[in-house]
């Protein structure tokens, strides 16, 4: 005999449920349904637990429903950064997003990010992320021999640069910029966070190169503070006071 929900939760079972999926699919090629290039969108139904996140339902789809769907994850906890999407509207990582937390009695929307091009379906090219970052030299930059040992830092040092280095690279802060979707240029909040990381490092000596970098018109005085990149982060990076700090050096001259 099946249990019933109401017994099911008695036992400290957790009931399964039915769950839409509202997904933006894309393919470059086409198809008989759907002409090459143009974006559509297609529903499909799994049953998941409320402890579910989107990547397991994404999982459930590709795997059972329609193995054409296209989307990047790796570690799925939180680290690798390659799962982001937007989610009911909102940049999120797909292994982080519990289906309880989206009132998953309604059809939940999934997207690729926005401002970069779409490659297929949820998957987009990150190439013109990455060049930006690139940009910004994201190394240590030291002169004078090579040390035999690290290169010791008191913790008020590194407390200055702390928050930047949560960076996973997902794009979620750099893909929710009003800016960045429609100023190509722009090199968006993510590159900003990565040169901050270093700026403040006491033992870089870059940092006058990079604010030269990002002082030009297609750096931080593009920003216009809509907080969108510290909503967005995943690992609750304050983006936008990390764009704040490289604006006063700027002004200031003082780091």
């Amino acid at each position: 005999m099946t249990a019933t929900a109401e017994e099911t939760t008695a036992m400290g079972e957790i009931p399964s449920m039915t769950v839409t999926l509202r997904i933006e699919r894309f393919n470059p090629e086409g198809s008989a349904e759907h002409p090459a290039g143009e974006a559509y969108w297609e529903e499909f139904q799994v049953e998941a637990h409320a402890t579910d996140r989107v990547l397991d339902a994404l999982h459930k789809i590709k795997w059972d429903q329609d193995g054409t769907l296209a989307f990047r994850r790796s570690c799925a906890h939180g680290v690798c950064g390659s799962d982001a999407m937007r989610i009911n509207a909102k940049n999120r990582l797909a292994c982080k997003t519990l289906l309880k937390d989206l009132n998953p009695s309604r059809p939940i929307t999934i997207e690729p990010i926005k401002g970069l091009p779409v490659v297929k379906d949820l998957i987009v090219d990150m190439d013109p992320f990455f060049a930006s970052y690139r940009e910004i030299m994201p190394f240590l930059i030291t002169s004078g021999p090579t040390p035999e040992r690290e290169r010791l830092q008191s913790p008020e040092d590194r407390a200055r640069f702390d928050d930047t280095t949560k960076c996973i690279m997902c794009a979620a802060c750099t893909s929710s910029c009003p800016v960045f979707w429609t100023d190509g240029q722009y090199f968006g909040p993510q590159a900003i966070v990565g040169a901050h990381r270093f700026i403040f490092d006491s033992r870089d000596e870059g940092e006058w190169n990079r604010l030269e970098i990002l002082s030009d018109t297609a750096g931080v005085w593009k920003c216009r503070t809509t907080f969108n990149c510290t909503d967005a982060c995943p690992r609750g990076i304050e983006v936008t006071k990390a764009i704040a700090d490289v604006k006063r050096v700027l002004t200031t001259g003082k780091i």
